[in-house]
């Protein structure tokens, strides 16, 4: 039988819990009665977290995440709805691995195979991404909110799943990722594709450094609740994406056998956006085949510091106040994202992921 960790949330003293998925669950702890219940933590909110390592803001791993919060990362906020946790990551501190940005992201302790079953779901709203960066980087304005990553090879990232939002702009738009599984050993050859789902994709950018484009007439507003469910069945990535008042989008991706292997696959969007910076490589022809997954959740800030001439796709720019956090947040040069429901369903066979995080922490 799978193993399930079902997510539980308190609306102020009373417990919410999810439906089973099926008959046998996975909780770290038992929840306190309703009646003397008072949250001090994000496990007292959400009960998976014996599934996760935490990554903070400051590159830190806190490992399962149970009865710990951090006021400048990571901790419970209440509103008419209800409860949620926060997650906080400023446009500069210190990273995790070799990436060039800031997370406050859950990332599953095991590994799976592809062709097993998994299935991540989250119920969520952004309430800032950076105020500062170029619009003419693809990257700015926006945050990674879930994730399926490898945590073999080149480690690269089957699905990113983004929220991006110009500034002076109402609405912003949800997205998500595909990274190629780069053939060869030369990694830096890799790209994105990116399909939009409500408003604009990662490649509508602004014509000058502070010069936007028009405001999408369907995207979504900071503290708009929107969900996501991520499944995967015998190498088939399927999507599924929920809004109140907004049109339903499914999609789904094959993980195990390529569409990209030779220069010719390449589509218009790529060679527009990364071909010109060298990134033109092809895929193995299995993809992710070969390789363990793990989900990511969580605030992932794509908005830096780093200069546009460096890498005009992925580095903003931005303000950073020389990596004060303190600072970044006042003048709102963070992402911050807030999640109210969350799933995790993984099969048996699914095995520690503790070699990526030795390699990466």
């Amino acid at each position: 039988m799978h193993k399930i960790a079902t997510v539980s949330l308190y609306k102020i003293l009373t417990i919410s819990i999810l439906p089973l998925l099926s008959g046998c669950t996975h909780t770290d702890k038992e929840p306190k009665a309703a009646e003397t219940q008072v949250t001090a933590y994000p496990s007292d909110v959400v009960l998976f977290f014996n599934d996760w390592n935490l990554i903070l803001g400051d590159g830190s791993n806190v490992g399962h995440a149970n009865d710990f919060e951090h006021e400048d990362f990571f901790y419970t906020a209440n509103d008419e709805e209800g409860q949620w946790i926060v997650y906080k990551a400023p446009n500069s501190g210190d990273t995790h691995g070799t990436s060039n940005n800031t997370r406050t992201e859950l990332a599953q302790s095991k590994k799976w195979s592809p062709m097993t079953d998994a299935k991540l779901t989250a119920s969520l709203k952004v309430m800032n991404v950076s105020a500062t960066g170029d619009a003419r980087v693809a990257a700015s304005y926006s945050v990674v909110v879930g994730q399926i990553h490898s945590a073999d090879g080149h480690e690269n990232e089957p699905l990113k799943i983004f929220y991006k939002k110009f500034p002076g702009h109402t609405k912003g738009s949800v997205f998500w990722h595909y990274e190629i599984n780069t053939a060869g050993d030369d990694n830096s050859k890799r790209w994105d594709y990116s399909t939009a789902v409500w408003g604009y994709d990662f490649s509508v950018v602004g014509s000058d450094i502070d010069t936007y484009p028009e405001e999408p007439a369907k995207g979504i507003t900071l503290g708009e609740e929107f969900s996501y469910e991520i499944e995967v069945k015998e190498g088939i990535m399927y999507l599924k994406f929920t809004s109140p008042g907004h049109e339903t989008k499914t999609f789904t991706k094959n993980l195990v056998e390529s569409e990209y292997t030779t220069t010719a696959d390449i589509p218009e969007q790529t060679q527009k956006l990364f071909v010109p910076i060298g990134q033109d490589g092809v895929e193995r022809a299995n993809a992710y085949a070969e390789e363990g997954l793990f989900f990511k959740q969580g605030s992932y800030n794509q908005t830096n510091g780093k200069s546009p001439e460096v890498n005009r796709n992925w580095c903003s720019g931005a303000e950073t106040h020389g990596g004060d956090i303190k600072k970044q947040y006042k003048d709102g040069n963070y992402a911050e994202v807030w999640f109210r429901t969350a799933s995790i369903y993984v099969s048996p066979a699914a095995v520690s992921n503790k070699g990526y995080f030795t390699k990466n922490d």
